[in-house]
């Protein structure tokens, strides 16, 4: 094991310990718990434009629409914790492989046009449909038990719970990187003309790593609700996908905690200033933004890994 790898491998278990702490140290569990929502959505987007190259402008639609179910089926039709959330994970799946299959097919602006369009029509249907609560959302939506056992309504056992999928979520998606089908999705971003020369379906792994992304992206929403105890329309709304955004870009796409780190920043930064400066945060975010790409061109992990590169390197 090279230097590089023990810092990543003891940096992850820090985290990891402090993460597990966190109640214990005083940190307020459902800001964590809605940060480590947002931390596995951003994941789930990187998944896609960070390791197989497709740029989506509609990821807000498999986020809201199974934070909406999860909260219908939770609600109005007596479904347990577990069943919503898979439910909601589903669902988004699916409708990653209806927005895939007409999407796919095209390329750079023509696909994140494409998804950004779809986004739209799902907004439309949860403004309209009946069961989302139209402009008012759903509101008080119970956390139940787990399994019949654990009672999440208590914050210290909803926290230990969305932890333990967020570690479970943050590991699958490293080992599906780094499998035989992850190394042919960086071939696909890299040089696609020549994964199709070497006989690669390439539609078919471009689809299958679009409803993966979006299965984990409803997985984030459906969580979002259970800790939130509600499901609005700003969770489906095309700025969400905009924020999906900013927070890759920032800690550094193609990275494993890159999203992680940009989703702390902006959802910290959110908390922090919206009570002191309102409206203003966003534009104090895009600041941030600006400044990031100028000074940061490959996200600040991004940027730091491959400083850490130029080290070992030089040392070689």
């Amino acid at each position: 094991m090279n230097h590089y790898a023990k810092l990543t491998r003891i940096t992850y278990i820090a985290l990891l310990a402090l993460a597990l702490a966190a109640p214990l140290l005083g940190l307020y569990p459902v800001f964590v718990m809605k940060l480590l929502c947002f931390a596995l959505f951003a994941c789930a987007f990187n998944l896609l434009l960070g390791f197989t190259g497709l740029l989506s402008f509609g990821h807000a639609a498999f986020f809201g629409f199974a934070a909406y179910i999860t909260g219908w089926g939770i609600k109005s039709q007596g479904w347990t914790p577990e069943i919503g959330i898979l439910g909601g994970a589903i669902v988004a799946a699916l409708l990653g492989l209806l927005v895939g299959l007409v999407a796919i097919r095209r390329q750079g602006i023509y696909f994140a046009m494409i998804t950004l369009a779809m986004a739209q029509m799902v907004y439309f249907i949860c403004l309209q449909a009946s069961f989302t609560g139209g402009e008012d959302g759903l509101q008080g939506v119970p956390r139940g038990n787990l399994f019949g056992v654990l009672p999440l309504a208590s914050d210290t056992t909803m926290y230990y719970v969305v932890v333990a999928v967020f570690v479970a979520c943050f590991l699958g998606i490293s080992r599906i990187v780094h499998s035989p089908f992850g190394q042919v999705l960086k071939m696909i971003r890299e040089n696609e003309p020549r994964a199709i020369s070497l006989g690669y379906e390439v539609d078919r792994y471009k689809l299958l790593a679009f409803v993966l992304s979006a299965g984990l992206a409803g997985l984030a929403g459906s969580l979002k609700t259970l800790v939130m105890g509600f499901a609005t329309l700003s969770d489906v709304h095309w700025s969400m996908s905009g924020e999906v955004i900013l927070m890759s870009l920032l800690g550094g796409v193609g990275t494993f905690f890159g999203p992680v780190f940009g989703a702390g920043i902006v959802i910290s930064l959110q908390n922090l200033l919206a009570d002191k400066v309102g409206a203003w945060v966003t534009v104090i975010i895009g600041a941030i933004f600006v400044v990031c790409v100028l000074a940061f061109r490959k996200g600040v992990v991004g940027e730091l890994q491959a400083y850490l590169e130029r080290r070992r390197a030089a040392k070689a």
